[in-house]
């Protein structure tokens, strides 16, 4: 991996760590596992290698990030979408096979740093995300988003789940969208704060990422 490469993930982590944020990476994904029947672009920017999800109990915000196969951006379309179990999540793709993602509510990050936040209870709405919310470094994409805007609907926030799946918005709307999803049909908790290493430690094991981030880029697919 190059050293740009490192640094842009050490970047990613050291945006999520300031202002006394620390985290740790939460999913490490395989390269070129696209959802099978997926038709969009495979240019690599929606191919996910890296995510977590993290959570400060004494601010009530969120960092939501994702690491990809290659710079964001290089895909015209390209949505980052995180579903959220916030506690009455649900299977909404078990009908494509996917039974193990639950969630209702998603976050929506765009290139352009926009995005959205939807609450898909009954009355929960959609906020727009202000311009420059998401923030991009190379491969990583990463925003703050407050508590406020994901409510408990039966668990505390600390113990929300939450999947990544990134879509190709230049295809038809619907589960054909879909390129990835991470993990493959699970979710996964939250990182809670207090609970992981302090944020020098976050630079190295973002660097520790990198590095395995390299390895399998270099490994060829299926192996």
């Amino acid at each position: 991996m190059t050293s740009s490469g490192i640094r842009n993930v050490c970047i990613a982590v050291a945006l999520a760590a300031s202002g006394g944020w620390a985290q740790a990476i939460g999913v490490v994904d395989a390269p070129a596992d696209y959802v099978n029947g997926y038709a969009g672009s495979r240019k690599g920017d929606l191919d996910v290698i890296g995510a977590f999800v993290s959570y400060n109990p004494t601010t009530d915000r969120f960092v939501f990030s994702g690491t990809m196969n290659a710079d964001i951006g290089l895909s015209t379309g390209g949505l980052y979408v995180w579903g959220v179990n916030r506690g009455t999540g649900t299977a909404r793709f078990a009908g494509n096979g996917i039974d193990g993602v639950l969630f209702d509510a998603v976050v929506i990050l765009r290139p352009d740093g926009g995005g959205t936040v939807s609450r898909l209870d009954p009355g929960g709405g959609t906020t727009s995300l202000a311009a420059g919310t998401a923030l991009s470094a190379g491969s990583t994409i990463l925003a703050q988003i407050d508590g406020s805007l994901l409510p408990g609907k039966g668990f505390a926030k600390t113990a929300y789940t939450w999947n990544l799946w990134p879509r190709d918005g230049t295809l038809p709307a619907g589960f054909g969208q879909i390129a990835d999803f991470a993990p493959d049909n699970s979710n996964l908790g939250v990182t809670v704060l207090g609970q992981v290493p302090e944020p020098s430690s976050l630079v190295m094991m973002g660097v520790g990422l990198a590095a395995l981030v390299g390895l399998r880029r270099r490994r060829p697919a299926g192996h």
